[in-house]
């Protein structure tokens, strides 16, 4: 909660703001007095409002072995131009939740069989109010530090070693319930569920569909990486309003969740040492 305070004290978070800057620098200050290796991830970003710079924060915790995990969360907010929109549960209570999950990480003695990376995207909002107000499939206005970091993966051959990507996004409600995202990869879901479920979970990991449509997973499906989305949107009344504030975030909530992640994290691994689950790439378009 002291990291969900500490974002909203900084005001809106938009990309390419003093802001969301001074947000980036507290992140990187922290992951990097658990003792983990930190690195920004710059680039420029083509927006229906010009360039815009951006960073992605990653964290990485070393392994036995290059099978990479990711563990992420954008941290920007949503661009209003007639509203203080301070994003409590969307983003804060996601990126506080995956700076525990590396603090935790990081103070382990005994290393993992996979590498863990928490990374942090910047650009997962619409620069335009609207969804469908700028962009389009081919240049969607969203998802801007995902994309990018996909083709990074992809430009240092670290895509076949990716196995797994855990995304976090809106899982910080006082009434927290999680259905099932129909476009993430199933085993991957089915092992995070049965987790937390095992832990005592069971009204907060249920069997309902919860719709998405689009998310900073989509672009590591769409590139062949088994992906899951943990997220409360059609339950959550305060999405992109003024009122997602820090009374909607609860503690307990962020706590089930990385209890959860940080325990389905070795279920995943092993998952994965003995399978081959990587996806089906979609089909590329002619313009991609």
């Amino acid at each position: 909660m002291d990291h969900v305070k500490k974002q909203i004290d900084f005001g809106p978070r938009p990309p390419d703001t003093e802001q969301l800057a001074r947000t980036r620098a507290y992140i990187t200050n922290e992951l990097k007095s658990y003792g983990l290796t930190v690195s920004l991830d710059e680039f420029t970003a083509k927006t229906p409002q010009g360039e815009k710079k951006m960073a992605n924060i990653v964290a990485e915790v070393p392994g036995e072995t290059k099978t990479l995990i990711l563990i992420a969360s954008h941290y920007d907010t949503k661009f209003y131009k007639d509203m203080s929109f301070v994003g409590a549960n969307d983003p804060a209570a996601s990126v506080g939740t995956l700076m525990e999950i590396g603090r935790v990480l990081g103070s382990r003695t005994e290393k993992s069989k996979a590498t863990y990376r928490l990374v942090f995207f910047d650009g997962e909002e619409a620069v335009c109010e609207g969804w469908s107000e700028c962009g389009d499939e081919q240049n969607p206005d969203n998802t801007y530090g995902s994309r990018h970091y996909v083709s990074q993966l992809r430009a240092h051959n670290e895509l076949e070693n990716t196995r797994a990507m855990i995304l976090l996004d809106m899982m910080g409600y006082k009434n927290l319930e999680l259905g099932r995202d129909p476009t993430s990869t199933r085993w991957l879901q089915d092992i995070v569920w049965q987790t937390g479920r095992s832990l005592g979970y069971e009204k907060v990991f249920v069997d309902r569909e919860e719709g998405v449509g689009g998310d900073d997973h989509e672009p590591f499906i769409s590139a062949g990486v088994a992906a899951v989305d943990v997220i409360q949107l059609t339950s959550y009344p305060h999405w992109h309003r003024a009122d997602d504030t820090i009374d909607k975030v609860s503690a307990q909530s962020m706590k089930t969740v990385g209890e959860t992640i940080l325990t389905s994290l070795p279920r995943i691994t092993e998952y994965v040492s003995k399978n081959n689950p990587q996806q089906t790439p979609r089909p590329k378009t002619i313009q991609e």
